[in-house]
């Protein structure tokens, strides 16, 4: 019984989400440098920097996803962040559960 709770819990904790928005990316920085970049505050999950279809290039934006909400803190209590000599903007992400999002449409 109590490792079934041990289980879900952890189920929880998986499904929570820790992510940064960073705008104002350089051109010529690939998602590699920004996970390099990122991962002297913690560890890094995943980074997802998405291109345009029709230019090839990045979007100049991306999300980082991180371990642990203190990694978020220690990336948050930096301020600039800074690569290839562009300040890069930061934002911390609040996702909610469908769940918390239907009830909240209604």
């Amino acid at each position: 019984m109590a490792a079934a709770s041990v289980v879900r819990a952890a189920g929880r904790r998986s499904r929570q989400l820790f992510d940064i928005f960073v705008a104002e990316v350089p051109w010529t920085v690939s998602s590699k440098e920004l996970k390099e970049y990122f991962s002297q505050f913690g560890s890094v999950q995943r980074c997802q920097l998405p291109f345009d279809r029709n230019t090839g290039f990045h979007r100049r934006y991306c999300w980082i996803k991180f371990s642990t909400p203190e990694d978020v803190q220690n990336v948050l209590q930096k301020d600039p962040h800074i690569l290839e000599g562009s300040k890069l903007t930061l934002k911390q992400q609040i996702r909610r559960r469908r769940s918390q999002r239907k009830n909240q449409s209604v």
